[in-house]
């Protein structure tokens, strides 16, 4: 367990009063005290906040702003009692540094955050932002060095680096309610898991699992710092909080002199001011860093995670927790347990489909297809108009023997572990998050305060002010008018776009439709049929269903291209308060086109083709008679193979280009951008420099990862039934994906800002809306789309004689046509029939349905067998989904979703916190009372106390 980070809120850059600045008492630390979203800070004296912000900027802050080191060292000598951090000033040169420094030329302060920019020629206002922006930095208490332009490689490219205090961490730390260690952890590990030493192969290094020591902590608190356990100030906190604290601090600096509403780096990147701002990464990542200080976390990473060659074993979490914070280590925790339970699925999936392969022989209905005696003397009606002959059932043989593969008994069984599966799945993630939680320090952690932090752009946009009752204070708002517009216009955009996609998948069954009679004319004497092994397979219906569903595919990614941009756009149309709102919003509207763009296609297959299709003489057309265009029939066969086909080529086609997108395309931009700089010596191409060649992980980053992850769970869940090897599929698709993804960000990106994530948001929500779904399209799937339903009542009530047999059930399935009564329109033209055919001796023609043959009273008409099969589909759907919830819910409540142990943490920990701190209260108050004791004849306390400095949130920020 890795402790030593603490939870993300909602409060806003401390401001201090002017008068904090002007005093010189000494000050013993802060008391919070909570005030709905903001907090007000007591001071008891000011002289800290003096060293806090007068002292650096006076001393450190001049220093650091001077490009050369000669004039640091003169900037020292004017002060006779230099700073701390200052005493060991080594005066490096940028031509004596290593391609892996990570600090200030003086080789003490470390590199917290660097800023980039290029100065204009007509950039006179970017000056002023920036000369106002970095003065402001200066008086938050953060130390900046530049590099200048002729250091850098491209010779037109300042850097801005930043450096974070002692002080000022431990302020903000404060404000953050940061979590730190306060005591060793004295709860006895559990024992081994029996046989564990079989997961040894599977497991990394202790020091690359484990790499720091298991904690209790508590939120860090200014006024206490002897109460945490404090080894070195310098490395107390990590890297990634480090870099967090800073980008609060830099998302609420003004800019502006004139209008303080103004700030933020957000604004100044989008206008150009900056062109960059990041972390920086600690080493290169294929070699260890050669300062011996810098801690080679990124090497680790990639030798241990980010290489392929890794891919069976385990995530070092808590290395990835420490070195990308929490949002990016759950994520991953999450991709990896979604992974793990996917092996599951997949081994079951694969005895399914070994289950086909192994009763392949008693497939009966397959043999009479496939016999000359029965299947080869069946004479079936045209499949389209005009342009389709006659054909014999035995031409169905290969896709007959095909569907069985995925079309037995076992696909029911699938389908109910499925559905049970993904309970599992969900259930034992919880469990998963919970540990996480304790074991990351997201415990107490609240959302509330984060959603509070206003976006920039909604500031910007909300030109009207209303007060907020809560904080009496006066804040943006969107006047309902304008929120109502916005949401109707958003809302038949989203309208728009999802209808857009329907009509393209329209126009593909269209297509489907038009070219079937295209293919079957041109395939009759195609001399692709005398090939010896796939001659049988090239059919029309299967070259229809191939191309079909390639150019279903090729739309479905230019589709997704598109929308995903309308999304975005739509969504900053509608102005949402907060990053938490904006993230919802988007994520609602992305998922929504996914689920119809990638799924539309296979819910056509599933539920739509081959059920209104009608019988010759009364054909039900798409578009009406005139259109020509005859609804789609199923094979013989079903239509669950043709299902399969769709399922393999999306999902399969979806996961190839994404691995390509995800892992080429930052390759090629990051090659192109540094391959001058490759072959230049390290001193021209600074660790910042490096890393300012990387790609930037945007702030919806993870949003496009977790997006592509529910799809392929959708996939594997909805139309599951159709084919057991989906799991398998997904599951070698993601041993990939987790080394893609740390390929990509521990080589291929900057380092992302730090942020913290107790959860996997409303993806959750989505997956239990999947899971639920799932059980209904399942259920759907195996009564319409297979023929397990007819086959079983056939079986236990239709089947001739006293035995049970599947003998003489494809005759039974199939009912009977008078070829004379076909209207001219539906015939075959002259020359579209087969050679075999001869009209004198054949008068009647079988078509798939449930019917009473020509002749009879209630000739055409559904017979009594049809009702039995809808009747017993029904009650196949009520039955299963009613046995599916009922086990789902058994074990969402027999799984509790926190584990005993973790339990037993938390409350041991609260009562150690509240033990330790009412100690050291005590021993407080006895050594203040022990020196004050000898006085307290003499103290007398003044009538008035003086007003208490206050330290406010969204005041004018250091001015």
């Amino acid at each position: 367990m890795n402790r030593g980070s603490g939870k993300s809120s909602g409060e806003t850059l401390i401001e201090m009063d002017r008068t904090a600045r002007s005093s010189g008492e000494e000050n013993n630390g802060f008391h919070t005290s909570s005030l709905s979203d903001k907090e007000s800070f007591q001071l008891e004296n000011a002289g800290s906040m003096l060293s806090v912000v007068s002292e650096c900027t006076s001393t450190v802050s001049v220093c650091s702003s001077h490009s050369s080191v000669a004039e640091c060292e003169q900037c020292e000598r004017e002060h006779t009692e230099p700073q701390q951090h200052l005493s060991s000033f080594k005066g490096v040169e940028k031509q004596q540094q290593s391609k892996d420094a990570v600090y200030f030329r003086d080789g003490v302060r470390r590199i917290d955050f660097v800023l980039s920019y290029i100065d204009d020629k007509d950039g006179e206002k970017k000056q002023d932002r920036r000369k106002e922006f970095e003065a402001n930095l200066q008086k938050a208490g953060l130390d900046l060095e530049t590099e200048d332009k002729s250091e850098s490689e491209d010779g037109k490219t300042f850097f801005l680096k930043i450096h974070v205090p002692w002080e000022v961490l431990a302020t903000y730390a404060d404000v953050l309610k940061i979590k730190v260690p306060f005591k060793a952890n004295d709860i006895p590990p559990k024992k081994e898991v029996p046989m564990s030493w079989l997961f040894t192969p599977y497991r990394l290094p202790d020091h690359v699992m484990n790499p720091e020591p298991d904690y209790f902590t508590y939120t860090f608190d200014k006024s206490k710092i002897d109460f945490f356990l404090i080894e070195d100030k310098e490395t107390f906190f990590p890297p990634s909080t480090r870099n967090r604290i800073v980008y609060y601090i830099l998302s609420r600096i003004p800019y502006s002199k004139d209008d303080k509403d103004k700030k933020g780096i957000k604004r100044l990147l989008n206008n150009g001011t900056y062109t960059a701002a990041f972390p920086l990464h600690d080493c290169r990542y294929w070699t260890r860093s050669r300062d011996a200080n810098c801690e080679s976390e990124r090497y680790s990473l990639y030798k241990h995670w980010a290489r392929f060659s890794r891919f069976y074993k385990e995530q070092p979490l808590n290395l990835i927790r420490k070195y990308y914070g929490e949002k990016i280590g759950i994520y991953f925790a999450w991709l990896g347990f979604y992974t793990e339970m996917l092996s599951y699925a997949a081994v079951v999936g694969l005895l399914c489909f070994i289950y086909g392969l192994a009763t392949f022989d008693n497939n009966i209905w397959s043999k009479e297809i496939c016999n000359e005696t029965i299947g080869g003397q069946i004479v079936m009606c045209p499949l389209c108009d005009k342009k389709c002959g006659y054909w014999k059932l035995s031409t169905t043989c290969s896709s007959s023997w095909q569907s069985y593969l995925f079309d037995n008994s076992a696909t029911v069984f699938f389908a109910i572990f499925m559905g049970i599966w993904v309970t599992l799945f969900l259930e034992f993630w919880k469990r998963r998050q919970a540990r996480l939680e304790y074991e990351w320090d997201l415990v107490d952690f609240e959302e509330e305060q984060q959603q509070l932090q206003l976006r920039p752009e909604y500031e910007m946009k909300c030109t009207s002010r209303k007060l907020n009752l809560v904080t009496q204070e006066m804040e943006p708002y969107l006047p309902l008018t304008s929120k109502c517009a916005r949401s109707m216009l958003s809302g038949a955009t989203v309208l728009f776009w999802i209808s857009l996609i329907i009509a393209s998948i329209i126009g593909v069954i269209a297509y489907r439709l038009a070219v079937f009679a295209a293919f079957a004319s041109i395939m009759k004497d195609s001399p692709t049929n005398k090939l010896d092994v796939v001659g049988s397979l090239i059919t029309p219906q299967f070259a229809t269903s191939v191309t079909a569903s390639c150019i279903n595919f090729v739309i479905i990614m230019i589709l997704n291209f598109l929308y995903e941009r309308v999304a975005i756009k739509i969504t900053d149309m509608e102005v949402p308060k907060t990053h938490v709102e904006y993230e919802n919003r988007l994520t609602i509207k992305m998922f929504l086109f996914q689920f119809v763009n990638y799924y539309s296609s296979c819910f056509y297959v599933a539920f739509f083709k081959g059920k209104f299709v009608g019988y010759p003489g009364n054909y039900a057309y798409m578009f009406g008679e005139w259109s020509g265009l005859r609804n789609e029939e199923c094979e013989p066969g079903g239509c669950l193979i043709e299902l399969t086909t769709q399922l393999v080529i999306v999902m399969v086609g979806k996961q190839v280009w994404g691995n390509i997108q995800e892992a080429l395309v930052p390759w090629l931009r990051n090659w192109w951008v540094s391959r001058s700089a490759r072959n230049h010596p390290e001193s021209l191409y600074s660790r910042w420099e490096q890393d300012h060649d990387l790609q930037d992980f945007c702030q919806l980053g993870l949003f496009y990862e977790y997006l592509e992850m529910v799809v392929q769970f959708g996939f594997i869940t909805l139309f599951v039934a159709s084919f057991p090897l989906a799991p398998l599929l997904a599951l070698m698709n993601n041993i990939l994906e987790v080394r893609v993804d740390a390929w990509k960000f521990t080589t291929q990106f900057r380092r992302p800002v730090a942020a913290k994530a107790h959860s996997i948001g409303a993806w959750e929500e989505i997956l239990n809306m999947i899971a639920v779904f799932s059980v209904v399209t399942n259920a759907f799937i195996v009564s319409f789309t297979s023929d397990m339903i007819p086959r079983l009542v056939y079986l236990y009530v239709y089947h001739p004689g006293t035995e049970i047999t599947m003998e003489g059930y494809i005759n039974d399935s199939l009912s009977v046509f008078n070829i004379s009564e076909i209207p001219h329109a539906n015939l075959p033209e002259e020359g579209e029939n087969p050679e075999w055919f001869n009209s004198a001796n054949m008068t009647t023609c079988r078509y798939r349905d449930y019917r009473y043959p020509p002749g009879h009273e209630k000739q055409y008409k559904h017979n009594m067998q049809f009702w039995h099969i809808l009747a017993a589909k029904f009650a196949f759907i009520i039955i299963m989904e009613h046995v599916v919830f009922v086990v789902k819910f058994f074990v969402a409540w027999l799984i509790p979703d926190v584990p005993s142990d973790v339990k037993a943490r938390v409350k041991r920990e609260r009562y150690l916190i509240q033990e330790y701190l009412h100690d050291y209260e005590l021993e407080k108050l006895k050594v203040q009372l022990s020196q004050n004791s000898p006085s307290v004849e003499q103290c007398t306390c003044p009538t008035t106390a003086s007003a208490p400095l206050k330290v406010e949130m969204l005041s004018d920020c250091l001015t």
